[in-house]
């Protein structure tokens, strides 16, 4: 809610964008003073057939345009609130870049500000009532599958299913779906590791270029994110191969086929937890770092013109090895040191050898690395 109303502050329009079922209905629906319209039904689209005329009539601040892709030309109606209605707030959702269908004309510049909604977070779970982070790492952060009682294993095939239909047909018209639900099947199990396309081309049975924009479609429609690696003139560094992490960890383990979590399970998956939270920031620039000696640090955040701070997630902290921080310290030697654990209560610094390292709970992620502060995202 915090990060609607900054967004509102900066343009009249919010696009709340996010994976399928990731809760911006019920996250619109539960704003105050707000006028609704389901852009999906006839009847939402018929309200707006004369957008001067509707905008006219509303005698509440605030209008959902909930689905808004489904209207005939969407960015006109958005740029007409926009334009001639300036003291109107419009919260416009869909499941992909504002950009992603042909019926967007006009990129809305200077007009609106991007808000993802990224699945439930960490810092999030009491609100839900969910006490168990394993439980969170296990089913997901979709509120579907994380609140189901029973659990619904089911959940995770029936949205893909329904993620190729409503999302990937209706925004990009792709053929071939069972070589398209294959390739997000890789993804998924490959999640967190680096970008292979002539792997990932040979195992979906499609060509590389096939490869090359079924991954922008994932992108788009936020299934997938690329992680970039981090090089600024270090010897013997990763340069140009990125590294894929799916959007939810409940579907990484269900295409994992894991029936329970390992400790090298919640390890991984915990990383993607902690990305979700890095991500969930605006501000943050997020890369990671590799050397040709296989030397990895998790997360890598840009700060200022010569600072870099580094960040590992390790799901408990006495398995930490200072030894790949060390590495990228002899490149980078300005910056802060960040190691977040899922058992670490209460911020900690310790010195680990030669370096300072700040042990966070992921709750404090954002606010230790000062993240939140400026403009959010206009495209």
């Amino acid at each position: 809610m915090e990060r609607m109303g900054r967004a509102w502050e900066q343009a009249p329009v919010l696009w709340l964008t996010g994976v399928r079922r990731a809760g911006k209905t019920v996250l619109a629906q539960a704003l105050p003073e707000t006028e609704f319209i389901n852009c999906d039904l006839p009847s939402g689209a018929a309200r707006l057939e004369d957008p001067e005329g509707f905008f006219r009539s509303l005698d509440r601040p605030r209008l959902i345009l909930d689905e808004v892709h489904q209207l005939p030309d969407p960015s006109r109606v958005l740029k007409i609130a926009a334009d001639a209605f300036p003291e109107l707030r419009v919260l416009a959702t869909g499941s992909s870049t504002l950009a992603a269908t042909g019926k967007f004309r006009d990129s809305l510049t200077g007009r609106k500000r991007v808000v993802e909604l990224t699945p439930v977070l960490a810092e999030e779970l009491p609100a839900f009532g969910i006490a168990d982070l394993r439980l969170r790492l296990f089913r997901g952060g979709l509120p579907q599958a994380l609140l189901a009682a029973p659990p619904n294993p089911e959940f995770y095939e029936e949205w893909l299913d329904s993620y190729y239909a409503r999302d990937v047909q209706e925004l990009f018209r792709l053929g071939k779906r069972a070589e398209f639900l294959r390739l997000v099947r890789l993804v998924l199990r490959q999640s967190g590791g680096m970008l292979e396309y002539t792997n990932l081309a040979k195992h979906a049975g499609v060509s590389r270029p096939t490869i090359v924009s079924w991954m922008e479609a994932l992108q788009v429609t936020h299934v997938v994110h690329l992680l970039p690696p981090f090089a600024a003139g270090g010897r013997r560094e990763i340069l140009g191969q990125p590294k894929a992490y799916a959007f939810d960890t409940g579907f990484v383990r269900h295409a994992s086929g894991w029936g329970e979590l390992r400790t090298e399970d919640c390890g991984l998956l915990w990383e993607h937890l902690v990305l979700d939270t890095l991500r969930s920031a605006p501000c943050l620039d997020v890369h990671f770092w590799r050397d040709k000696q296989q030397r990895e640090v998790d997360f890598i955040l840009p700060r200022g013109r010569d600072a870099v701070d580094a960040l590992e997630c390790k799901w408990h902290h006495d398995a930490f090895d200072a030894r790949n921080l060390r590495a990228f310290r002899a490149n980078y030697p300005a910056g802060r040191n960040f190691l977040v654990c899922p058992e670490i209560r209460h911020r900690i610094v310790r010195r680990v050898g030669d370096l300072e390292v700040t042990l966070l709970p992921i709750e404090e992620i954002r606010r230790e690395i000062g993240a939140g502060a400026g403009p959010l995202p206009s495209g």
